[in-house]
């Protein structure tokens, strides 16, 4: 690997030939996980007894049929979780370069916390967040 670093100058720093061993490494590591899933599925044992076939549902036994209608206001919730913790990541790299964005930098902040607390607004008057019995 170093005869190869040695003998890059100038232009050639970017060249395609410096990505090979990447290649060859991601090649290589498929090739493994494709490797050791078919030795397993071939050699591993082969035991489908009654118990190991029956549904498993943290202990407790199945009872009724998985297809009965849930609530609307469930994915409702996931969702805006989702929503919101996506939007909370964004405050990351303010809060890292928070110095170098100066007061533009804040403003464009202050606004997307307007924007977020507009969409909270909303999603309360709404009242996607109150369940009902």
């Amino acid at each position: 690997m170093y005869f190869l670093q040695a003998a890059i100058t100038g232009d050639e720093a970017n060249s395609a030939v410096n990505y090979l061993p990447i290649g060859i490494q991601l090649f290589f590591a498929i090739g493994f996980v494709a490797l050791m899933m078919l030795m397993t599925h071939l050699l591993g044992p082969k035991r489908n007894t009654s118990d190991k076939l029956a549904n498993f549902e943290s202990g407790i036994e199945a009872v009724g049929n998985a297809r009965q209608p849930m609530a609307v206001k469930y994915f409702l919730v996931a969702i805006l979780f989702v929503l919101f913790d996506v939007e909370i990541i964004f405050f990351y790299p303010y809060a890292v370069n928070f110095r170098e964005l100066g007061w533009e930098g804040f403003g464009a902040v202050a606004m997307f916390v307007s924007f977020f607390l507009a969409g909270f607004y909303y999603v309360i008057k709404k009242g996607a967040l109150q369940w009902e019995d």
